[in-house]
């Protein structure tokens, strides 16, 4: 036969390569869950959560939110 050995680097190689594109195409870029965005909380949501729970008096409250309304003005 004359094309013994020569048929894989023909139309062969070219469908391989086809397929591996394809395979890291569908799994490189494809994300099934969307990723959650971490919200960070700042300091004066983490104080209100904090009253709001009971861990600090109102008192406590005023005058860390004045500490922290004074820091964010520098």
């Amino acid at each position: 036969m004359m094309y013994e050995g020569y048929h894989f680097w023909g139309m062969h190689l070219i469908w391989w390569f086809i397929w591996v594109i394809a395979i890291i195409s569908i799994f490189g870029w494809y994300e099934p869950v969307p990723k959650k965005k971490i919200k960070r909380e700042s300091p004066l949501d983490i104080l209100q959560r904090r009253l709001a729970s009971g861990e600090i008096t109102k008192e406590e409250y005023e005058e860390r939110r004045s500490i922290l309304e004074r820091d964010a003005l520098k």
